[in-house]
């Protein structure tokens, strides 16, 4: 198979991965809400996104130190247990529908566990995408139902200039990815062009030029446009066009544009330069909803959380 129809076909996988992510994560909404994850008193407060962006910064901070450091161990355990146990929220809800008379804790918690085992002692691709998209969907459907329209926006505006000096001011974000690749960790999907891909074997910071072997997206990138897909879809006076989903125009514009913004990006990766994901994932996420809050005649106020 020609290298073109190859990469076709990879960023169709990406698209899918990312709709399913997007689908996840407003499916998690109502169980989630009935199970009283919302982390906040008032997710309408803008201080929220503020202190999570201040809790970004500060991991990040933290990451880059023990990176130095070189203390490998330490950071493979501490960025696997977080994914275990964000994953742990969406396997209560699936093994709630699964065996709902049943132990569906003891089952979440067993498959948690599996999970993070799997990723510490077998990275290979398949099962860094598998934790990927539990982890991506779970985590943006917490803050998608914490995080209101005002909050949502103010966190997904700021990480767009964060990321922008991070990769082409710093390029502290540069390292970090190479860091990934090094240790091997679940902080990234991995989307191969051959079937004999070995993410073991490869170090995605060490490809060169013409020899791309595989497409990678930080979770990141798929988790914090996909908040303002889970937000519009929690908090927006749209009325719902799904009677099995909590699923409105906005929240779809939102969708619509995150994968607008992502085929631009991908575009733009594919010429063999690194590019900051956010301006395009979050803007495109910021400006669907937009578009789609004014389709459904949402006011301004509204639209913003005011």
């Amino acid at each position: 198979m020609k290298m073109e129809y190859k990469k076709i076909i990879a960023v169709g996988a990406i698209l899918a991965i990312a709709l399913i992510v997007q689908i996840g994560a407003v499916a998690l909404i109502d169980p989630f809400l009935e199970e009283g994850y919302q982390s906040v008193e008032d997710p309408d407060d803008p201080l929220n996104g503020i202190l999570y962006l201040a809790v970004v910064l500060v991991a990040t901070a933290i990451l880059l130190y023990t990176v130095k450091r070189k203390m490998d161990l330490l950071i493979r355990f501490a960025i696997i247990s977080m994914c275990g146990f964000i994953s742990w929220y969406a396997f209560t809800i699936i093994s709630e529908w699964i065996v709902p008379e049943g132990p569906a804790g003891v089952i979440a918690l067993i498959l948690a566990g599996g999970l993070s085992v799997m990723l510490f002692a077998y990275p290979e691709w398949y099962v860094i995408d598998g934790a990927g998209i539990i982890v991506s969907a779970s985590a943006a459907g917490l803050f998608g139902i914490s995080f209101g329209p005002l909050p949502a926006l103010i966190l997904l505006t700021f990480l767009i200039v964060y990321d922008i000096i991070s990769v082409y001011k710093t390029k502290h974000m540069l390292t970090l990815a190479d860091e990934i690749g090094r240790l091997k960790l679940p902080l990234i999907l991995i989307v191969p062009l051959s079937l004999g891909y070995s993410f073991f074997k490869d170090d995605i910071g060490a490809e060169k030029e013409g020899e791309r072997e595989a497409f990678y997206i930080g979770l990141g990138d798929l988790i914090l446009p996909t908040i303002m897909v889970a937000s519009a879809a929690c908090f927006s006076e749209a009325p719902y066009i799904s009677s099995k989903m909590p699923i409105n125009v906005p929240a779809v514009g939102s969708m619509v544009g995150t994968m607008g913004g992502l085929i631009i990006l991908l575009w733009l990766v594919d010429k063999g330069k690194a590019h900051a994901g956010l301006p395009f994932l979050n803007g495109g996420a910021i400006i669907g909803y937009i578009i789609g809050s004014i389709v459904a005649g949402i006011s301004l106020t509204s639209m913003i959380g005011l």
